[in-house]
């Protein structure tokens, strides 16, 4: 059974996850526009995935107990002045995902909630995954800086991620 304090934070994460999914998903639309087709791939990855990602906290509270509680999304930018700047911020907000993260596993350690902490180590882990995928695209928008034909083997590259596996379903 899961405390309020911690049903509460849980549910407010589904809630930074979807505006996660949001947030990608109107980069990819904002790159879509200006026909940088492969960068709006990456980032509609990125929009799905964090869809699963609500989707694996959604399921959890369920299996604990809880009940699902959702609010409104903020609507997120739509306009950015270049990818690299997209990928500056996708890289920011990544990290802002990874504090929200860690202060869950702090409250689940001072909480004594153990199913919930080991339920965050997966959280843990892709963390650190999606932020060293977006620092590494960061890092290539730099190298090609000023460069049109590097940024279109680069978006030529980002074209090539494989789509995010879609969750399971609820039995």
């Amino acid at each position: 059974m899961l405390s309020t304090k911690m049903h509460e934070a849980l549910n407010a994460q589904i809630n930074a996850e979807y505006y996660s999914s949001y947030l990608y998903l109107s980069m990819a639309a904002h790159c879509q526009a200006l026909n940088l087709t492969g960068f709006a791939n990456w980032l509609r990855v990125q929009a799905d995935e964090e869809l699963i990602h609500a989707l694996k906290f959604y399921d959890f509270i369920l299996e604990r107990g809880g009940r699902v509680t959702l609010g409104p999304i903020e609507a997120p930018a739509s306009e950015w002045e270049s990818p690299l700047a997209i990928f500056e911020a996708t890289l920011a907000h990544e990290q802002y995902v990874t504090d929200r993260i860690n202060k869950l596993v702090d409250l689940a350690i001072a909480e004594s909630d153990h199913a919930t902490n080991s339920f965050l180590q997966w959280f843990v882990n892709e963390q650190v995954e999606e932020e060293a995928s977006a620092e590494a695209v960061l890092q290539k928008l730099k190298l090609v800086a000023g460069a049109p034909g590097g940024l279109f083997m680069l978006d030529q590259e980002m074209a090539q991620r494989p789509a995010a596996a879609a969750p399971a379903k609820a039995t």
